[in-house]
């Protein structure tokens, strides 16, 4: 198949200028390109997540979608940081409420969830 790896993330979010604060402003990730499409009533915003891009949509009136109980699907997305403590209180400091860390009985490795302002599970996984 050649796949090379992730591209982009496709979210779409209720309220775009609050998402567009969230993952620009609090999470860090550097806007890319921004465009208002007329036709679809929609924004869409390309955010760098480092190996790939995180494309940020509104549409009119989206439906809501399940994520507790965890339902089929894409469960969450996940981003590498270098130091746990220091993302998690950042983020705290922005008002973002995390899990208790914890430690994935596999890699040993720690990490930890959020969620978006639409509620989207977000995990933060120390790298190293």
């Amino acid at each position: 198949m050649g796949l090379r790896g992730v591209h982009h993330i496709a979210i779409i979010g209720s309220d775009y200028s609050r998402s567009r604060h969230f993952y620009s402003e609090i999470l860090g990730l550097p806007i890319l390109h921004e465009v208002y499409r007329e036709a679809r009533d929609s924004w869409k915003c390309d955010l760098d997540a480092g190996n790939a891009q995180i494309e940020l949509f509104s549409f009119p009136t989206p439906p809501a979608r399940p994520s507790r109980p965890e339902a089929c699907g894409l469960r969450h997305l996940s981003f590498m940081v270098a130091d746990l403590d220091a993302e998690v209180a950042r983020l705290t400091d922005h008002g973002v409420e995390c899990e208790p860390i914890r430690v994935d009985e596999y890699t040993g490795q720690r990490f930890t969830f959020f969620a978006d302002p639409d509620g989207l599970p977000l995990e933060l996984y120390e790298d190293g």
